[in-house]
């Protein structure tokens, strides 16, 4: 199972537009990617979740980040299922679906759940240097906000960018609104760095420990 900070493993998967290679279809093209995968094809939240996906999907486009779904079904079963979405409910899946069938690639990522053939609602966020960033799962029963993962994606993208990390529900903080945090002092002399930086009006901070920026 990898963990944040690994390098997503070198596969060719099969999809809905054909094989491809990953990390490298995309970190060729200086993407990032969102793998996410769901229990089952033809299944209620699942397919609320991709229709949800597709309706931000363009979202994602603009900040450089391209979804791709995943499951143990076979790749007809997709083809099949997306023709579905775009005909009862009238959004076309513009992102491939991987056809797990073998369960390879859902192993080495830890997306099966003990005791279960069928795979978690994983997330992996990976950069355009093929590093996995950020790792959620949800249980079969609870769906997923896309919502969050694109926050998620945008925080990572900005804290990367501005080398600031960010607060809860970024960039909507209940206290320090949509400010980047200055990493904590760990010297002595990093306090009177922080301090002076204070003095300057460069940061605020309610202590030399917890310092926030205009990013």
């Amino acid at each position: 199972m990898v963990v944040i900070g690994e390098k997503f493993p070198e596969v060719e998967v099969n999809t809905t537009f054909g094989k491809i290679k990953l990390p490298e279809h995309f970190t060729k093209e200086g993407k990032w990617f969102v793998l996410f995968s769901h229990p089952a094809d033809f299944t209620p939240v699942c397919t609320t979740e991709f229709y949800a996906m597709q309706k931000r999907a363009e979202e994602f486009r603009k900040l450089g980040v391209e979804p791709i779904g995943l499951s143990v079904d076979q790749v007809f079963s997709h083809l099949k299922w997306a023709e579905w979405i775009k005909e009862t409910l009238g959004e076309e899946i513009t992102f491939p679906i991987i056809a797990d069938d073998r369960g390879d690639l859902a192993e080495a990522l830890g997306m099966i759940p003990s005791g279960s053939t069928q795979t978690a609602r994983a997330v992996f966020v990976v950069d355009d240097k093929g590093t996995i960033r950020a790792i959620v799962y949800y249980p079969a029963e609870v769906g997923r906000d896309w919502d969050e993962v694109l926050r998620l994606v945008k925080a990572l993208k900005t804290s990367d960018e501005k080398g600031v990390a960010l607060p809860h529900k970024w960039p909507n903080n209940e206290l320090i609104g949509d400010r980047g945090i200055v990493s904590p002092a760990g010297t002595v002399d990093q306090i009177k760095e922080r301090e002076e930086a204070k003095a300057r009006g460069e940061i605020e901070c309610y202590d030399w420990w917890f310092c926030h920026k205009k990013i």
